[in-house]
C-alpha cells in the first residue's frame, strides 16, 4: 500500500505483520511444555521395582503412591492410612469394576505396602495392579 506525502513524495505504509517472532514465540512454548509435561505427570518422587513382565497403562486411574519415607499419597494428595478406604469409597463410584494402582517405592518395607493393600481391599476395590518398570535389557550384563 502507498501513499503520497505533502512533500510529493511516494512512501509504503508497513500493512504487513512479520510473523516469524510469532513462530519462534509458539515454538519455544511447545518444547517447554513437552520438557515440562511428564515432570508434572506424577509430582511424588517413587522408584518402583523393575520387573520383565509390564504392561503399558493406558487409561487413567485413581494412584496410591508410598515413597521412600512410607509417606502415603491418593493421586497427589497425602492420605493418613488409616483414611484411605473412606476415601476410596468416597472417589470410586463401582467398587467392583474400578481398578486402581499402586505405586511403592522399592525400598519400602513389605509391612507398609501390605497395609495399604489391605486398606484398599477392605475399601471394596478387588481389581489392584502394582506398578513397576521395565528391565533394561540392553544394559550392562551382571
Amino acid at each position: 500500500m502507498a501513499f503520497t506525502a505533502s512533500n510529493g513524495r511516494t512512501q509504503s505504509s508497513l500493512a504487513d505483520i512479520n510473523i516469524t517472532p510469532l513462530v519462534d514465540v509458539v515454538l519455544v512454548l511447545l518444547i517447554i511444555f513437552m520438557v515440562t509435561a511428564p515432570v508434572l505427570q506424577s509430582g511424588i518422587e517413587v522408584n518402583v521395582p523393575k520387573t520383565r513382565m509390564v504392561k503399558e497403562i493406558t487409561e487413567e486411574r485413581l494412584v496410591i503412591s508410598i515413597n521412600k519415607e512410607q509417606r502415603v499419597f491418593l493421586g497427589n494428595d497425602p492420605i493418613n492410612i488409616n483414611e484411605i478406604g473412606t476415601k476410596l469409597r468416597q472417589k470410586v463410584r463401582d467398587p467392583q469394576h474400578q481398578s486402581i494402582f499402586v505405586r511403592a517405592d522399592e525400598d519400602v518395607p513389605f509391612g507398609a505396602f501390605a497395609t495399604v493393600m489391605d486398606a484398599v481391599k477392605r475399601s471394596g476395590i478387588t481389581n489392584v495392579s502394582i506398578v513397576t518398570q521395565p528391565l533394561d535389557t540392553h544394559g550392562a550384563k551382571r
